[in-house]
Parts: C-alpha cells; sequence; structure tokens
C-alpha cells in the first residue's frame, strides 16, 4: 500500500506551495492566474494551482529564454 501512495501525483497545490515552486511574489502568482497563465481550481472554500498549469508556464518560460539568449 506504502508503494502505491508514493506513485500518486497531487493535481494540485496551495496557492503558497504553487508561488513557491515557481518562484513568484503572491501578487505576482495573482496575476499569473488572472491572465490564465495558471489554472486554478476550488475544493471548497480554497483554491488550488495545478501541476500542470505550473509545468507548463516552465517549460514555456524556459523555451522563450533559450529563444531570447
Amino acid at each position: 500500500i506504502l508503494e502505491f501512495a508514493m506513485t500518486i501525483k497531487p493535481i494540485g497545490v496551495t496557492l503558497k506551495d504553487g508561488f513557491n515552486m515557481i518562484p513568484v511574489s503572491p501578487a505576482t502568482g495573482y496575476r499569473l492566474i488572472a491572465a490564465g497563465e495558471l489554472e486554478s481550481f476550488k475544493v471548497g472554500r480554497a483554491t488550488r494551482i495545478t501541476i500542470a498549469s505550473i509545468e507548463s508556464f516552465v517549460a514555456r518560460n524556459k523555451a522563450s529564454r533559450q529563444i531570447a539568449a
């Protein structure tokens, strides 16, 4: 059972954790959500950011840096 639990990848993280993963300030993080750069969803009253949108954001920014260099 423990092996199975370790293979489960979360689909979302808290706003604080998501902003720390990028890393950006909360103000910038909220702007990214409003601009559609990061995808969020609600679980009750709590808001989460999808891991997929964080990974996509990082990949897009990594690619744009390589093009600019």
